[in-house]
């Protein structure tokens, strides 16, 4: 057993760690305490960041909601007005359509007068042409032709004076 270099080396490795093992486990234990230490660092740092996140994530989706909400808001508010502006055209339409009718109307009305006018001044002139002619054959002094020829030629100012 003495002479089996598994035993020495067995006996070597023990005195090692008890002469040295000692000196070694001090840094090697901070090492591994430091490096515990930066790890639970880091989990906190990460645990932050999760939670950073995750805030970042519910403000997110508030204000998308909100940009949704306003946009939804934006579209009913257009449509109410693109409806509010198709009534106003329908009715300035129609307003144009009265107003054209009654244009129409007074074109027609003044048309009608002034056919009736037309009318009457034929009638006047066609009564005053029977009057003349009526007059001429049954008046034969040239007194009262004259006198007669006076009056007829100024009955249609008369006529007209009285018709205004």
């Amino acid at each position: 057993m003495l002479h089996e270099p598994r035993f020495w080396s067995a006996v070597a490795f023990f005195l090692f760690f008890i002469l040295f093992g000692a000196k070694l486990w001090r840094p090697l234990s901070a090492a591994l305490d430091a490096r515990a230490q930066k790890i639970r660092a880091d989990l906190d740092e990460a645990a932050r960041l999760r939670r950073e996140a995750e805030q970042m994530l519910e403000d997110a989706t508030r204000e998308r909601e909100a940009a949704l909400a306003e946009a939804r808001e934006m579209v009913e508010h257009s449509l109410q007005e693109a409806a509010r502006i198709a009534a106003q055209a329908r009715q300035d339409a129609d307003d144009i359509a009265r107003r054209r009718e009654q244009m129409a109307r007074d074109r027609i009305a003044a048309a009608e007068r002034g056919a009736i006018r037309e009318v009457r001044e034929a009638a006047i002139d066609i009564a005053m042409q029977a009057t003349r002619e009526t007059l001429a054959g049954s008046l034969t002094a040239d007194g009262d032709k004259t006198l007669i020829d006076n009056a007829i030629s100024g009955l249609p100012s008369a006529l007209s004076r009285r018709a205004a």
